[in-house]
């Protein structure tokens, strides 16, 4: 059945949908099954994400009709649709009116996903109007929150260098704590991998306070404060806030310096609600594993990794991770670099849209997969800045000295491409990086040709 005269309107004009401020707009990457028109499936696709299905029922009325899903603008030789969707339409909380992604999720990639009229459709960005992201969380902690913790400016505080403790799994709880000192004696921030939580060679009630002892004893030996990213993730909601609690007493008066890690695709967003609304005054760290399921280039349905950010930062996340942009080991492109600004900036234009998030806080890019020291210059070179958190697991723990060494080295190539050095010159003044070359003799032949020759007997 053809839709197109109730779910499209192709007359709507977007600047005037934006005037308005009614409507969520939604971008898709759309191709129909053979033997259907553009058209008349972007229809049937608006349909069953808001107010019809596949025939016409008896229930409709005109009140029903004013609140349709319109598609409003279509590309067929481009492969795509853009989508208004009434704000009206989306579900609400009954104790406060605030707007939830659930809802969101649930009428632009939901039923449509499956349809069989439709061959591939895939969010490639999405607006949210001024009404919107004031009924939305928004985090309430930031990358400003940190650098306070660590005694930087509140402004362009800079790198903070991190870790995951490694392996991410196997270590019993002796062993992970003292990975933890380790690392602590040079660098500033360390994450649970996702799968650590509380197997039982190493249960969460022993590993916790030996951590916490490693802190103590990081902070004491080197004067700085230092994060720990507690992962809390679990199936249950009450199980996710017995780890938070846990954690938190028993870090007790430095609970300040405790994140907590959500793994925010495969728990979902119900996850990152709960611990955004239950634990405000704690970071929250957004680990998206899984995610490539619906947002690798491979991928031809679900939604974009841009889409899954922009959608974090409108949960609560203080920070999520956004890949290496091609400069580590996962799948990414230098153009990535967008993913981390529609997050940390206040205004900017995507791949369709562009978002004014009117003040509300920024959500940090964490970076991690397969960083180390000597990526890491070309890697902010193409950001354009340094305010991230790493997260190199090999690019500290695969130093050739020591894991303190390894976050030294990360610190060093962060100061190395703020003054705009050389790597190699600036290798020969400072030890840790240049032991990187080293510790990573394929990145080092890969990225500086001709290094051993430059760097013979430097640091030896």
């Amino acid at each position: 059945m053809d839709q197109s005269s109730r779910y499209a309107d192709l007359s709507l004009r977007e600047a005037a949908l934006i005037q308005g401020g009614q409507h969520i707009l939604v971008a898709y990457r759309m191709k129909p099954k053979a033997g259907h028109g553009y058209l008349a499936a972007a229809a049937h696709f608006a349909a069953e994400s808001s107010t019809g299905t596949n025939v016409e029922v008896s229930t409709t009325d005109d009140f029903t009709r004013g609140v349709d899903a319109l598609v409003y603008q279509i590309d067929e030789a481009g492969e795509q649709m853009r989508i208004a969707y009434p704000l009206d339409l989306f579900d609400r909380n009954i104790t406060d009116g605030r707007m939830m992604i659930v809802s969101f999720l649930t009428l632009a990639i939901g039923n449509n996903q499956g349809m069989g009229d439709i061959e591939y459709a895939k969010m490639i960005d999405f607006w949210m109007p001024p009404r919107a992201i004031q009924l939305f969380d928004g985090p309430n902690k930031d990358i400003s929150d940190l650098w306070r913790i660590l005694g930087r400016p509140l402004k362009d505080g800079g790198y903070i260098a991190g870790t995951i403790i490694k392996p991410k799994l196997g270590l019993r709880p002796e062993p992970f704590a003292q990975a933890a000192y380790e690392f602590w004696l040079g660098g500033d921030f360390i994450k649970n991998d996702e799968p650590q939580g509380n197997q039982v060679f190493a249960p969460m009630k022993k590993v916790m306070p030996l951590v916490y002892d490693a802190m103590k004893r990081a902070m004491d030996k080197t004067g700085q404060a230092k994060i720990f990213s507690a992962n809390i993730t679990a199936d249950d909601h009450y199980e996710m806030l017995a780890r938070a609690d846990y954690v938190l007493e028993t870090f007790g008066p430095d609970a300040d310096k405790v994140a907590f890690l959500v793994d925010g695709y495969v728990g979902g967003p119900g996850m990152i609600s709960t611990a955004r609304r239950q634990y405000p005054n704690q970071y929250l760290h957004y680990h998206r594993a899984g995610h490539g399921a619906v947002t690798s280039p491979q991928t031809q349905r679900g939604y974009t990794a841009y889409v899954l950010a922009k959608m974090s930062r409108l949960q609560g996340a203080s920070g999520i991770h956004v890949g290496t942009m091609g400069y580590g080991k996962m799948e990414g492109e230098k153009d990535d670099r967008a993913i981390a600004y529609i997050i940390e900036r206040d205004s900017y234009t995507g791949p369709v849209y562009h978002q004014e998030w009117f003040g509300m806080k920024p959500t940090t890019p964490i970076i991690s997969g397969g960083m180390n020291a000597l990526r890491l210059p070309g890697f902010f070179e193409n950001l354009g800045h340094g305010n991230v958190i790493n997260t190199a697991g090999g690019g500290s723990y695969g130093h050739i000295d020591s894991p303190a060494a390894g976050a030294t080295s990360l610190r060093q190539a962060y100061e190395c491409w703020k003054a705009k050095a050389d790597p190699i010159a600036w290798a020969r003044e400072h030890r840790e990086f240049a032991r990187a070359f080293d510790s990573f003799p394929g990145d080092a032949d890969a990225l500086y040709p001709g290094w051993r020759e430059k760097l013979a007997g430097v640091h030896r």
